[in-house]
């Protein structure tokens, strides 16, 4: 028992260190080719120095680190546990009795408590600096409008206004209606309206307070507006049309990427959207697909075992780690389609996040049973 144990921590320590090891070289090299695609970007913009562009590189890498980690498992797997079964350990210790299950269980344990710090404590950091580094990219990189915002059940959105100023802008707050609240031939309205019209400098020009306005193709309807100038004073209520570029799906699309909100923020968010009337599938997605990283990393773990375990003698070794490599990769592109069709309503959202790393581990656990008991 005891010789058991030791070689468990043993093998622990070796697949914990390399898996460490290939998930920063992945991520550098990831960043490398981040860093050398945005500084192609920021060649014609005078205004992106080498300095900026460097600092959003660096900004993106946790979600880098995030998006490898089951790869870097499953390379990291097949190295060490390629190394120990090269070096004869993992022969000689199975030759004594051991079976491969006595000694993957601390492999498998790194892998969980990798998935899980990943989820609890890396995520928040990751959209936290990734969100920063979405920023300073449209500012300086893509120059876009358009920016919304939903915090408090108020949706705020921001756009072009050449009424009062040809370079001018409005700043539209409001409460997003439910869907099943909408009015016949209404697509999107907003109540308990703020517009604030500002000029290309941000000097404040007006400011309107009306009940409800009404997105239309084109233009928002804003009935019984009261318009404050800037003596302050209220003008009598009418009706105020406002030129703009907005549709409700691409309100939809600007609001925070999944990406960018941290584990424990999606909950909240989720619901958020859902009490605006808006479809939360690719947060709801998001989420899900985090709390099942701890199983497709123990996934990741086993299937490196069971790919690089064989001895080197019996040959065909490189076939069978390439084959390891071939099917984490398949598995991961899974991963990513069935992604896909979540988020197009195509799948149910707990079967999208939670089918490939389920998948994944049972063709680990049936290859391994198959090399332990044939």
């Amino acid at each position: 028992m005891t010789f058991t144990r030791t070689l468990t921590l043993y093998v622990s320590r070796r697949f914990a260190a390399m898996t460490v090891a290939m998930l920063a070289a992945l991520a550098c090299l990831v960043a490398l080719f981040d860093l050398i695609e945005l500084l192609r970007r920021a060649a014609t913009r005078p205004d992106a120095t080498f300095g900026l562009v460097s600092q959003i590189a660096a900004l993106r890498l946790p979600f880098v680190a995030m998006q490898i980690l089951p790869f870097a498992i499953l390379l990291g797997g097949i190295t060490a546990f390629w190394r120990l079964t090269r070096s004869s350990e993992l022969i000689v210790a199975r030759a004594a009795g051991i079976s491969a299950w006595g000694f993957l269980g601390g492999p498998v344990v790194v892998a969980v408590l990798l998935g899980t710090v990943a989820t609890t404590v890396v995520s928040p950091l990751s959209s936290a600096m990734l969100a920063r580094a979405e920023r300073l990219d449209a500012q300086f990189l893509r120059n876009t409008s358009g920016i919304t915002a939903l915090a408090g059940g108020r949706l705020w959105l921001r756009q072009s206004d050449p009424g009062l100023e040809p370079q001018g802008v409005a700043i539209l707050s409001g409460r997003p209606v439910p869907v099943t609240n909408l009015r016949p031939g209404e697509a999107f309205r907003l109540d308990e309206v703020t517009l604030w019209r500002l000029s290309a400098e941000d000097r404040p020009l007006a400011r309107v307070e009306a009940p409800s306005a009404v997105l239309e193709p084109g233009r928002w309807v804003i009935s019984d507006a009261v318009t404050f100038g800037a003596d302050r004073m209220p003008s009598p209520t009418r009706r105020l049309d406002l030129a703009t570029e907005l549709t409700p799906n691409r309100i939809q699309d600007s609001f925070a990427s999944p990406d960018t909100l941290s584990f424990w923020a999606l909950p909240d968010f989720i619901q958020i959207l859902e009490n605006a009337g808006f479809s939360a599938v690719r947060h709801r997605l998001q989420f899900q697909s985090l709390l099942a990283l701890p199983l497709l990393a123990a996934a990741m773990a086993l299937l490196s075992a069971g790919f690089s375990m064989r001895s080197s003698r019996r040959g065909g070794v490189g076939q069978m780690i390439g084959g390891g490599v071939a099917a984490g990769f398949a598995l991961f592109v899974i991963d990513k389609v069935t992604g896909e069709f979540g988020e197009a309503g195509t799948l149910p959202v707990l079967f999208a996040a939670w089918a490939p790393a389920g998948a994944g581990f049972l063709l680990a656990t049936a290859l391994l049973l198959h090399l332990e008991d044939g």
